[in-house]
Parts: structure tokens; sequence; C-alpha cells
């Protein structure tokens, strides 16, 4: 765990991550897919998906960090973003901008979903940097042991080997961004609808191999919930672009 780069108290890892992460995921829009006018739109996206996530991680995670000290939920760059918040968040403010442009959401979903597993790794990075996130107790040799005042010893009262769920996550993005990308060079869509699935898969599996507090919604959690609907809308959107070409053919 590694909360301040290179030790340094004013570079907090997890900020640095994700900032690494945005700047990467736009250099790809802009140099190999050609949109630097599409500038506006992720900044937007990316100050809107910071909040939305925030809100998200606050919502679920309220009595076990923020009720006793509610002025923590300021405390942002310290880690705690929930991503099914932001991509919620994000993807209105996609919606709005392609109807405001005349974009059509679809073909540009699938530019832009090739890019955001990349990002959302370094995110998760950053979420092992700083510990949150993290995995149940485990007596596995990939289990990792956070420090005294890491937030797995804040909901535990004290250090216990966990597993680095973070870092799984991170490793399974990586490998659905290179498919996704391999995707888009060779078709130019399908990677909207294979993103929410893929997505929504992953997320769905490791929740189970989570340890920090999960909220419920009957038996699954609901990150869980969610991946569900987001399997569901992803499917349909693979349906929609397969149909789409057939009529067109």
């Amino acid at each position: 765990m590694y909360p301040h780069f290179l030790g340094l108290e004013f570079v907090h890892s997890y900020g640095l991550m994700m900032a690494l992460g945005f700047l990467l995921a736009w250099t790809l829009v802009e140099k190999l897919f050609k949109r630097p006018d599409l500038g506006n739109l992720a900044v937007a996206m990316i100050l809107c998906g910071v909040l939305g996530s925030r809100i998200a991680y606050v919502i679920e995670h309220w009595s076990a960090e923020f009720a006793a000290n509610p002025v923590r939920i300021l405390y942002i760059f310290q880690g705690g973003l929930m991503f099914y918040g932001g991509l919620i968040l994000s993807s209105l403010v996609f919606f709005v901008w392609c109807f405001l442009k005349r974009e059509h959401p679809v073909r540009l979903g699938d530019l832009l979903t090739v890019t955001v597993p990349l990002a959302h790794a370094f995110g998760r990075i950053g979420c092992f940097c700083y510990g949150c996130c993290y995995g149940k107790v485990s007596h596995s040799p990939l289990a990792v042991v956070f420090p005294v005042g890491s937030p797995q010893y804040f909901a535990d009262g004290r250090q216990l080997p966990v597993l680095p769920t973070q870092l799984f996550e991170a490793a399974a993005l990586l490998a659905l961004f290179a498919i996704l990308l391999s995707v888009y060079l060779k078709w130019r869509r399908f990677t909207a609808g294979l993103y929410f699935m893929g997505y929504a898969v992953i997320r769905f599996a490791l929740e189970y191999l989570r340890g920090d507090p999960r909220a419920a919604v009957g038996p699954f959690s609901i990150s869980q919930t969610i991946s569900i609907a987001m399997f569901a809308f992803g499917l349909a959107l693979l349906g929609y672009e397969f149909a789409f070409d057939n009529r067109r053919g």
C-alpha cells in the first residue's frame, strides 16, 4: 500500500493512477481514433464520472466510513469511488452530448468504450495503492496485508491477510481492453455491447471475493444487481448492432 507516490505527501497515488488512466485513454481517442474534437465531452464525462462514483461510494459505505465523520466525504483524493455510479452519471452526459451534437450514440459509444477498461484498470491500481476495495480474508499465497490506518484496518480493527481484488480486476480489465481494441480495429463496431457484457461478468464474479462492506439487494450486492442489468443492456446493444448490419447488408 503506497498512498503517497514516492513518499511525497502532496502526491496521492490514487489520484495519480486515475490521472494516468484518463490521460492514456484520451490519448488513444485523440491519436489512434483521430477524434480530437471530443475533448470537451471527455472532460465532462471524467468530472461527472468522478462525482457519480463518489456519490455512489458514500451511499454504499455510509455507515462504515462516513456516518461518524461526514467531513470524510470531501477526502476524495484518498480514494473511495464506486465505478458504477460514475458510469451511470457519465453515460447521461454522453447521451445529452450525442443529442446536442447529432452524433450516433452507438457508433460513438463503440469508440469510447474501447478506452474505458484501460482507464479503469489504472483506477483499480490506485485502489490497491490506497487499500480500498479489498478482498476477503485469505491465507492464499496471493493474499496481502494492508498497514494500520488502511480501510481494511479501519473496518476490522486489526490487520488481516486479504485477497488483492483490486489487482485481479485491473488484470481482467486490461484483458478486456485488449479484446475490445482488437475488435474495434477490425470491425469498428460491436465494442459497446461487448464492453457492457464483459465488465458485467468481471464485476459480478469478483464481488464474491470482495471483503469490504457491501450493501445488498436480496441475494446479491448492489454491484451484482447492476451487473445483471448491465449485461442485459450489453446483450441488447450487441443484438441491435448485428441486426443493423444485417439490414444494411
